[in-house]
């Protein structure tokens, strides 16, 4: 895929996740110009269908991952949605990109993102430090 096509999908991601309410706050303890997404979602019983690509499920209860820890190979440039449960308040983070998002019990979380940088990148939860999948973009 041509780099230009890259950014352009990138954007468009971009683009349709702060138009669905998302906003900017930095990491913690990040310094200057290193920037996150974080979102709140509303609870919600119908979640919308993650978009083509890479989909993976995540979740966590009563201290312990559901299904246990994944290891996912994800083909560069793809894009990825990981679609996160939890039974109790926590943020989920992506390392490597620096996404980070709430997670409420009873909602779905969705982080959607071109996977443009090869390497393995740890999901966890930030709180609770619980690790829940890694990512092997090639």
């Amino acid at each position: 895929m041509h780099p230009t096509s890259r950014r352009l999908i990138l954007f468009l991601l971009l683009v349709g996740t702060l138009l669905g309410g998302c906003g900017t706050q930095p990491a913690p303890g990040a310094g200057a110009g290193a920037g996150s997404t974080s979102a709140t979602p509303a609870a919600t019983t119908a979640a919308p269908s993650p978009p083509a690509g890479t989909t993976v499920r995540l979740g966590y209860a009563g201290g312990e991952v559901t299904g246990g820890t994944q290891r996912v190979p994800v083909p560069l440039g793809e894009a990825v949605t990981l679609v996160v449960t939890g039974d109790v308040v926590d943020e989920v983070h992506v390392h490597g990109y620096d996404f980070y998002r709430d997670v409420r019990p009873g909602a779905e979380v969705m982080i959607t993102f071109l996977a443009d940088i090869p390497g393995v990148f740890e999901v966890e939860m930030h709180d609770s430090g619980l690790m829940l999948a890694q990512l092997r973009v090639s």
